[in-house]
């Protein structure tokens, strides 16, 4: 055998001696390739990207890619060291940097991360900025708004007029308080942070308080809210959280429900469970979209919608109710006629 790369392939087939175990616990895909860009050797990961014989194989040919061959050919050109790029492969998208190695003749280790999960993180990072930015601007124009055509009023502002216009403002007020408080509490619970209190809740009692906490927000929406779940239902859960739920459910519900709809709670103990839905006369919900709905700051096509909220109420519910032992799930708008949502608790 001559030069380095023989040598360490030899070193790491030995038996016994654990580099080779090292090299294939390796995350990322580990090349070496000669003076002709051919593959000398590969660790596990890399195989696994490419199933077929490598050994011998030119890169290129194993992971056809413009930029990775381009990437090789430069560093086997240029006098640098070390080079890396961002490169997508079969619409994956890898860090892949090309190292040259000390020998007599030129080796190139190659090595690719897949990146996947951080770029669709930064995406979601860049949506979420996005969405906050959409949202904070809309209640502080208002707010805005309204406080300069109370300074700009020609005559002393009516009492009628002046007690408006600060319902209106607390209104936009409680728009804000309640995006804050929604960062704050997905935050909160993919910390670990969140402490259940579990204690016996009537379900019937408590969805009803809801409701008529609502009631301006259902005027305002002119929705009809019907409770149908038995007053003597009772389940087991922190009753905070629960109601945090309800709240949820039942804005995302008038957000998709046209004026005039209605919007129906109903509940029945099955087994050790009681099963809770929550159902609109909305536009329902497209097959393709009844999961991902529950991904934080994921929103449907809002042209039929009221427009608010920035995707974080439903994330927030599916972590409180799988944090209480429970299941939740939407269903199809064409199965359920409208929008329609279920979640399990245990009976108490």
């Amino acid at each position: 055998m001559n030069g380095l790369t023989e040598n360490l392939r030899s070193l790491i087939a030995r038996p016994g001696n654990g580099l080779r175990e090292l090299v294939d616990f390796a995350e990322e895909a580990l090349f070496i390739l000669d003076e002709r860009g051919n593959i000398q050797m590969a660790n596990r990961a890399a195989q696994e990207m490419c199933p077929t014989t490598l050994i011998g194989v030119p890169l290129g040919e194993a992971l056809p890619s413009p930029v990775l061959a381009a990437l090789v050919e430069d560093l086997m050109q240029l006098d640098e060291k070390e080079m890396s790029e961002q490169v997508q492969i079969d619409e994956c998208p890898f860090r892949v940097r090309v190292r040259a190695l000390a020998g007599r003749r030129k080796r190139i280790a190659v090595s690719l991360q897949d990146i996947s999960e951080l770029v669709r993180l930064n995406r979601a990072r860049r949506d979420m900025v996005a969405n906050i930015s959409h949202e904070l601007r809309t209640p502080i124009s208002s707010i805005r708004i309204i406080i300069e055509s109370l300074f700009h009023e020609k005559e002393r502002p009516r009492r009628r007029d002046s007690i408006a216009s600060l319902r209106a403002i607390q209104r936009e007020a409680d728009s804000l308080q309640h995006l804050a408080e929604e960062l704050l509490m997905l935050s909160m619970m993919e910390t670990g942070q969140i402490y259940l209190r579990m204690q016996p809740v009537q379900l019937g009692e408590l969805f009803g308080e809801v409701s008529d906490r609502e009631e301006e927000r259902r005027e305002l929406a002119e929705v009809t809210v019907h409770n149908r779940v038995d007053r003597e239902l009772s389940v087991l859960a922190d009753p905070d959280q629960l109601r945090r739920v309800l709240v949820n459910l039942l804005h995302n519900a008038m957000k998709w429900t046209p004026a005039g709809g209605e919007i129906v709670c109903r509940a029945e103990q099955q087994g050790e469970e009681v099963k809770v839905m929550l159902q609109d006369s909305g536009a329902g919900i497209p097959a393709d979209q009844t999961q991902r709905i529950f991904e934080r700051f994921y929103q449907m096509d809002d042209s039929r919608s009221r427009g608010e909220g920035i995707g974080l109420g439903l994330a927030i519910c599916r972590h409180i109710i799988e944090a209480h032992g429970g299941r939740i799930w939407a269903e199809a708008g064409s199965t359920a006629g409208g929008g329609f949502f279920a979640f399990t608790l245990l009976a108490s």
